[in-house]
């Protein structure tokens, strides 16, 4: 778990290094749901993988992975937010800059 509460705040003065250190942030948050995805995503293998296997007369019931699926919905959804967030931020700024952050992200935004 990170712990925030000793991370000292972030001033910048000239505009350009604000937007610079917010689209920063928001690769960061984008960065740490994808990860998070990605954890899910291995969880709902690794459950699958671990279901009873051979004969057609079982069925398992799976209470488990419809919580990762609305979990990973819910990150793609702040996912998109956060990619919304920072192409907003590249019309409105220093868009040279933002638009390189953005063009860094390892999937496009929604």
């Amino acid at each position: 778990m990170l712990n925030f509460a000793a991370t000292p705040p972030i001033v910048a003065t000239p505009e350009a290094d604000s937007h610079q250190l917010i689209a920063a942030d928001l690769r960061s948050l984008i960065a740490r749901i994808e990860i998070s995805m990605r954890l899910i995503d291995a969880a709902m293998e690794q459950t699958d993988e671990s279901g009873v296997a051979g004969s057609a007369d079982i069925f398992v019931l799976d209470d488990v992975t419809p919580r990762y699926a609305t979990a990973s919905a819910a990150l793609n959804a702040c996912r998109a937010g956060l990619g919304h967030a920072l192409q907003s931020l590249s019309e409105s700024g220093n868009a040279a800059a933002v638009a390189m952050d953005a063009a860094s992200l390892p999937h496009p935004i929604a």
